[in-house]
């Protein structure tokens, strides 16, 4: 029996640590180094919602312009290269991955506006994706839109979604709902298979020698844990679906704080860009130097040890637990 075997989504993996969407699984060859480093899972980078619709006005635009002026010579049009970054070249790279790697391949989509894209779903379960793992990253501008508004949309397009899938699906979540575990009961009501804790927050920042915005992409830290931990060792005992932490997984020790809070799997990108992606195999052999040193003889053993099961009132423990953390604080 393989001590690290867990289970997300309803899929079997060899041990609960993935690759999860980024650069290096935006490549067959780079998904094929993570396999080689052990990996239990790929998620294919995601494809984008934006990148469907200008890759179909390209097409549109190269086509139909003047299309009607010589109508003789349409059918010598000469067909167009397929897109790699677009609907085209994702489903190629998923259908590679899919019938050369041994590991699961779940492919990555994003969107939020018309649901119209969530199409495609359908062509990357067909391409030979094992699951789908939904981004559903939206930053609400609007004063006019409410939280439920906002909740209610996110829930129609997962029920949507499902009714158009048969493979298991997983929502990627922003940690900005005001009722986080009430909305995550809603999206296992709409037919969510898991959910992953949490979405990269967009960071903005200001240049004031060019006085100009900039959004420069950051690798995560150990830091930035707390509030998927949180979570998932909040909701873990009181939801069926699956849940995968992301963000702030540095070493083992995050892999290993992460499934004591009661996650299904732990999902990195971070550590994987700035080690590379041998360096999943250092998470491995650290998660199972952790399991022998404690004397745990499986992953099974440590899944929720410390969730919250048992604390009620959950409320006030966790007030509790913040007032006594800021009383550690002694002026100098």
């Amino acid at each position: 029996m393989n001590p690290l075997a867990s289970r997300y989504l309803g899929l079997d993996l060899a041990h609960p640590i993935i690759a999860s969407a980024s650069p290096l699984t935006a490549t067959f060859d780079a998904m094929r180094r993570l396999e080689d480093a052990g990996a239990a899972a790929v998620v294919v980078a995601s494809l984008y919602e934006e990148d469907i619709h200008a890759a179909d006005a390209r097409y549109a635009m190269c086509t139909e312009e003047n299309a009607g002026c010589h109508p003789a010579a349409a059918s010598y049009f000469p067909e167009l290269p397929d897109d790699q970054d677009g609907l085209s070249g994702r489903l190629e790279l998923v259908q590679r991955a899919a019938e050369a790697l041994d590991i699961p391949v779940i492919a990555g989509l994003s969107g939020v506006s018309d649901e119209s894209w969530l199409d495609f779903a359908v062509q990357l379960e067909l391409a030979g994706a094992a699951a789908l793992e939904l981004n559903l990253y939206l930053l609400p501008t609007d004063f006019a839109v409410s939280g439920s508004d906002i909740e209610r949309h996110y829930v129609d397009i997962v029920r949507h979604l499902k009714r158009m899938v048969r493979i298991p699906v997983s929502v990627t979540l922003p940690p900005f709902f005001s009722t986080l575990g009430n909305f995550s009961k809603q999206l296992e009501s709409a037919g969510a298979d898991g959910l992953v804790f949490f979405n990269p927050l967009f960071r903005l920042d200001l240049d004031i020698d060019t006085q100009t915005v900039t959004a420069e992409p950051a690798l995560s830290t150990p830091i930035e844990i707390h509030v998927p931990l949180t979570w998932i060792a909040l909701l873990s005992p009181r939801l069926e679906l699956s849940l995968a932490a992301a963000g702030g997984v540095d070493s083992y020790v995050e892999v290993v704080k992460f499934l004591l809070a009661g996650a299904d799997v732990v999902a990195t990108t971070s550590a994987l860009l700035r080690h590379g992606p041998q360096y999943m195999t250092a998470l491995i052999e650290g998660l199972q130097r952790w399991l022998a040193d404690h004397a745990f003889d499986s992953v099974s053993a440590i899944r929720g040890h410390l969730n919250g099961t048992g604390a009620e009132p959950i409320d006030a423990l966790l007030r509790r637990q913040y007032a006594h953390s800021l009383g550690k604080y002694r002026l100098p």
